[in-house]
């Protein structure tokens, strides 16, 4: 009877390992909607960048590269392959777990990408910090990220996703430390102050939005800095809701509708909250981290 139970045991083991495995193989895969002309845009990035690689596969930034620019064009699972064989040639460079890390999310491989970001934060402790450049640089051509925040706001959303709010959160206290500019700023303290409002931390909660009152001036992040000001206190849902009800279909709207949406929610009034989620996931934007959030909120709910 005890050899039955082992090896019962042993099944779901090995059943639940392979699942885990399987995961970026057997996982939904949606080509964001483009242009004509930024997909042209991106296939030329593309191609400059995979000449470049197979010069020498073997070179870690062009791998990371030539992984960015496919998953740009929707190629996510090609993607991760391009990060994994890089990983294989650098198993030291932490910028290819962090991007291998951003695209297990995308595909909703949540525990894999937890696992990229652990290796890469050992990889990254008592390291200098530096930027990390755009794929698509923002309209003043500034990169407002670096490599260490990046690691940890990622890793806190992958923790969040799976509605490991106390770990969350232990990510977003470490990205606070290296979020040094507005835009940074105010993105690391929002996911920051909605983990804490899911832990019923709401004075500290509070306390994380305390920096933001008055005008912050930002290059990109204006909607996380609209929930910011909305979580102050200082604008209305309503005002917010009515600039997202006629178009589910861009990044900005699926983010502004996911943080709505998360303030009904945890202000109790849960109908509005998965209306809002409903809403979002009925649109086009499926590789967003709105949509996402969104995605799994209605899967808890």
């Amino acid at each position: 009877m005890k050899q039955i139970g082992f090896v019962f045991l042993l099944c779901i083991g090995l059943f639940g390992f392979a699942h885990a495995q399987k995961c970026p193989e057997t996982a939904t895969e949606v080509k964001p909607v483009l242009s004509d002309d930024t997909r042209k845009n991106y296939e030329a990035q593309l191609s400059n960048e995979r000449t470049d690689y197979y010069i020498n596969p073997d070179d870690a930034n062009r791998a990371v590269w030539f992984g960015r620019r496919t998953a740009y064009l929707g190629e996510y699972k090609t993607a991760i392959k391009i990060y994994s064989d890089g990983i294989k040639a650098n198993p030291q460079y932490a910028e290819l777990y962090r991007h291998r890390g951003h695209r297990y999310i995308t595909l909703r491989c949540f525990d894999d990408a937890v696992s990229d970001f652990e290796k890469a934060a050992k990889l990254i402790k008592g390291k200098p910090d530096q930027v990390e450049p755009d794929g698509q640089p923002n309209a003043k051509n500034i990169p407002t990220s670096t490599l260490q925040s990046n690691i940890w706001y990622h890793l806190g959303l992958a923790y969040y996703l799976k509605g490991d709010f106390k770990k969350a959160l232990a990510a977003y206290k470490e990205c606070q430390k290296v979020s040094k500019n507005n835009d940074m700023r105010v993105a690391t303290a929002y996911w920051h102050y909605m983990t804490l409002r899911r832990l019923g931390k709401e004075k500290a909660a509070k306390a994380v939005l305390e920096p933001f009152a008055g005008e912050i001036e930002l290059i990109e992040n204006t909607d996380y800095l609209k929930l910011i000001k909305l979580n102050r206190g200082e604008v209305k849902a309503e005002d917010l809701l009515s600039t997202i009800r006629g178009d589910a279909n861009t990044l900005g709207s699926a983010s502004l509708g996911y943080g709505i949406g998360n303030y009904f929610l945890y202000n109790g009034d849960k109908e509005k909250a998965v209306t809002i989620f409903k809403k979002i996931s009925a649109g086009d934007q499926w590789a967003s981290f709105g949509f996402i959030a969104a995605e799994a909120e209605l899967k808890r709910l």
